[in-house]
């Protein structure tokens, strides 16, 4: 029998008027978007969706991308000129960055260098491999900071797919951002079945794209969902909009 509830909807229908709090568009500085038409490419595909307000994120690692708040403003900076010079005033950019979870991070609180995305929310991920063995430590020196950290992707730190109960445990300390391409089983089938049980769940507080390269956001617009899921997803994009845009 025909169900609504099993019949499947576009993500990216849903995407018009979106803020997306995690990519990485900046040119240069991290592992995303290489030169400010790079960056533009991105941005007309994001168009294509109705998204034209985005909080960039690029990373900040201490061994691979040692970002600070002036290395990534400069960015931005860059990209502004170059957008304004092309006749493309639609788009809203603001900056802050994915922190990974180690000695440096603590080492920019302690500083006082961290970009939030806004207000106080601070996006946040850690190794795919293992997680920090300060992991706790560091998120509670986030919150001690005055920030509200936000998990990137949980989904996709595979080490506790067998521990979910450790989900609740984070849950208790952070926020949780789901990346929207991780529910269609582009990372994987064992990442979107978490994904999705998180999702049903009402584990998850926000989404984000996480946009790196083309093949990202045209596979974005692929990624389809049944609908008992639509109201879960609804709330997230709700609350992403009603926190950043």
């Amino acid at each position: 029998m025909f169900s609504i509830f099993s019949s499947k909807k576009f993500l990216a229908a849903k995407l018009g008027e979106f803020t997306d709090i995690h990519n990485h568009i900046l040119p240069g500085i991290d592992d995303g978007a290489k030169t400010p038409e790079d960056s533009l490419q991105l941005l007309t595909q994001f168009k294509e969706m109705g998204i034209t307000n985005l909080i960039c994120t690029p990373h900040t690692m201490s061994d691979y991308y040692p970002n600070t708040p002036e290395t990534i403003l400069d960015a931005e900076a860059t990209l502004k000129t170059f957008l304004k010079e092309n006749g493309h005033a639609e788009f809203s950019i603001r900056s802050s960055s994915e922190y990974m979870m180690d000695s440096g991070l603590v080492e920019l609180l302690e500083n006082k260098q961290i970009l939030p995305l806004k207000d106080n929310f601070v996006l946040v991920e850690m190794s795919y491999l293992q997680p920090p063995v300060n992991l706790r430590e560091i998120l509670f020196k986030v919150g001690n900071s005055g920030f509200v950290p936000v998990l990137a992707h949980p989904e996709r730190y595979a080490f506790y797919h067998a521990k979910y109960d450790t989900y609740n445990e984070l849950k208790n300390i952070c926020k949780f951002q789901l990346n929207a391409l991780s529910i269609s089983g582009y990372y994987g089938p064992g990442i979107a079945k978490i994904a999705l049980k998180l999702l049903s769940e009402g584990m998850y507080d926000f989404i984000g794209t996480d946009t790196h390269h083309m093949r990202h956001v045209e596979n974005l617009k692929k990624v389809k969902f049944a609908g008992k899921y639509e109201q879960d997803l609804d709330r997230i994009i709700s609350n992403t909009n009603a926190n950043f845009s």
